[in-house]
């Protein structure tokens, strides 16, 4: 078996694994089915990257998260390792291909949205794949009492029986006790083997500041602080509000979300990663799979939903292990609100029903038809349609994912996409009895080359009329027609969310919705939100440990950097400061009598207030008294 330092050091570069790394790859490699839990940017991809390459065979990796996935199969190209990936909006003949070529070819890494698991194109082809490691990421995501529960995760059991004597590891950054037990149940480990790095980060302080002015405080923050910061919001609209506010203030700050376009969402990125703008304001949707070592600071201006989700995005400050800011800005009425929010966030049953018809209406599916039919999804245009309120289709859309009925994926980027059917016989003969498009096929296949015929090929039509001196849009015009005419397949570029119906569309009057499981996932998101209030509004202890409590890990170690601690580690100094003031003070009263004023001037202007509090105490306690003089005199000798 090839030697995991060798691999570490031939792939990426490193010397010496990460703590903890080293001995999860080991337990994968003795075959043992092993869950680890390794804070965000703890580099969990190289717990199962290492030991499938040292491994004979292909790696299963199932993520729900698209852009992540994209983003690993590329870091993994750029390593000269094989990697493909299969997810909603990919067509039909493009996913036959990669799962062909994961059957016969020398990929070592398949990637997976979990919906995909129990298609009849992947169930088919696992059956004759070669696959020596199945690697669950985000697999808080299988638990019901996990933040995150996706229904699709529980088919990962079922596989695990078509593939037996095949080791699992189940990745997660956040899961409680409960969720880690639910991990290991769910995916058939024959024993606990859990490996889990302390939650605690000891170069990241964590305060809850309480205001009525969120952005005045911001300010005032990012003013006294350097260093690249990430400011959560909420709301869309919140991202270009607070970004134009931090401009206004000369602070560089670029908006994002999931609703701009790929172009303005990676430029937004693109200059945050680069330095060129300091500050990013996003909604959750930012964050995953940016590996950005040097954040300072993470202030949240609302309530995360959950102490999971704070958790990891808090993170993403400091993972250079310098010291860095995780800040919440808290007003009065935001645990109150987070509630409220929850309950908007669980919409009734009929509510629900009517969006899904409204689904079916709108991309004209027929009962018992759809399955895993992907669509781009506008929730603006939906909404408008129907007369429905955005928010409350989103919340509804959400409950039918926990159900298993759909997947509504953030807009990711895809390239524009060729594939050319036709063999070289038929494509010659049409090219001869079709001239006005013969340069932009010769033109594909001198740029492309021969790799057309046999898979789906990123273009670009900017490039493409470039060379042909032709307008962009008529090269998008007769692409569309060739593929029309099926000489070749033309999958354009998007980057729209994407709706994906992972059951056949059902009558919406009979749908099975589980209503005893909606009321326990709405219990248990009243029961994170209440958990996020307790956390802000307690002033008493730690908030590393409070963290850690929440995850399972008791400590009595303070962490000494959060906004507790330092207040603690203040008072200290102070009753520091004064009892040595106090001892100064009747040394000085000893040598002769002073009027109170006198005292007072024979210490530092700065520490005025507390040499006259400090009279008042030792008077009430008998150790200075008055002489008739109004001279202050000390009444015992012993300090």
């Amino acid at each position: 078996m090839p030697d995991i330092h060798h691999i570490l050091k031939t792939y990426w570069g490193y010397d010496q694994f990460r703590p903890l790394q080293e001995d999860i790859i080991r337990s994968v490699l003795a075959g043992q089915d092993t869950l680890a839990l390794l804070p965000t940017g703890g580099g969990k991809s190289i717990c199962f990257q290492v030991p499938a390459l040292a491994l004979d065979g292909l790696c299963l990796v199932i993520t729900p998260l698209i852009a992540l996935m994209k983003d690993q199969v590329e870091q993994l190209h750029k390593r000269g390792i094989a990697a493909v990936a299969v997810y909603s909006g990919m067509h039909r003949r493009e996913i036959d291909i990669v799962l062909d070529n994961c059957v016969y070819g020398n990929v070592r890494f398949l990637y997976l949205s979990p919906e995909r698991l129990l298609t009849d194109l992947f169930q088919e082809r696992v059956k004759r794949m070669k696959v020596s490691l199945l690697a669950v990421d985000e697999a808080h995501c299988i638990s019901q009492w996990g933040y995150d529960f996706r229904p699709p995760y529980l088919q990962l059991a079922e596989l695990r029986e078509k593939l037996p004597g095949v080791p699992v590891i189940a990745l997660t950054a956040t899961a409680t006790e409960k969720v880690k037990q639910d991990i290991q149940k769910k995916l058939l480990f024959p024993k606990p083997n859990v490996f889990q790095k302390s939650f605690a980060r000891a170069n990241l302080s964590y305060s809850c500041l309480y205001t009525e002015n969120k952005t005045g405080r911001l300010l005032e923050i990012l003013q006294r602080m350097s260093g690249q910061s990430i400011v959560y919001v909420r709301s869309r609209r919140q991202t270009v509000e607070i970004a134009k506010l931090l401009q206004q203030h000369r602070i560089a700050a670029a908006a994002y979300h999931a609703g701009l376009k790929f172009e303005e969402r990676s430029q937004a990125q693109q200059l945050w990663i680069s330095d060129k703008v300091r500050v990013i304001v996003a909604t959750n949707a930012f964050g995953m799979g940016i590996d950005k070592p040097d954040v300072r600071l993470v202030v949240h201006l609302d309530l995360p939903e959950s102490l999971e989700a704070y958790y990891q995005e808090a993170g993403r400050a400091g993972r250079d292990e310098r010291y860095a800011y995780a800040v919440i800005l808290c007003a009065p009425n935001d645990a109150a609100a987070l509630l409220q929010k929850v309950a908007e966030a669980h919409p009734p049953v009929e509510f629900i029903r009517r969006v899904y018809q409204c689904l079916a209406n709108y991309y004209q599916l027929a009962v018992g038809s759809g399955l895993m039919s992907s669509f781009d999804f506008d929730l603006a245009a939906f909404s408008k349609t129907y007369k429905l309120q955005a928010l409350e289709v989103h919340h509804a859309i959400k409950r039918l994912e926990q159900e298993g009925y759909l997947q509504l994926n953030e807009g990711y980027y895809t390239p524009s996409r060729v594939f050319i059917t036709t063999d070289n016989t038929a494509l010659y003969d049409f090219q001869l009895a079709n001239p006005a498009h013969d340069a932009l096929i010769r033109m594909i296949l001198r740029m492309y080359g021969g790799e057309v015929f046999t898979n789906f090929i990123k273009i670009s039509e900017h490039r493409l009329a470039q060379q042909l001196q032709e307008p962009e849009a008529e090269v998008r015009q007769k692409l569309a027609y060739l593929h029309k005419l099926q000489v070749l397949m033309y999958e354009p570029q998007h980057d729209a969310p994407q709706l994906v119906f992972t059951a056949p569309r059902q009558d919406s009057g009979t749908l099975n919705l589980d209503i005893k499981r909606l009321k326990t996932l709405r219990e248990q998101a009243q029961h994170q939100a209440k958990e996020m209030g307790r956390y802000v509004a307690t002033t008493d202890r730690c908030r590393t440990q409070l963290l850690l409590a929440y995850f399972g890990e008791i400590s009595d170690t303070r962490c000494r950097i959060c906004d507790y601690c330092l207040a603690e580690r203040k008072k200290e100094r102070e009753t520091e400061q004064q009892e040595k003031l106090r001892k100064e003070l009747l040394v000085v009263a000893q040598q002769k009598p002073y009027l109170p004023k006198e005292l007072v001037q024979r210490f530092e202007p700065k520490h005025a207030d507390t040499i006259t509090q400090l009279i008042r105490e030792l008077l009430d306690l008998g150790r200075l008294k008055y002489k008739e003089s109004g001279r202050l005199v000390v009444e015992s000798q012993n300090p």
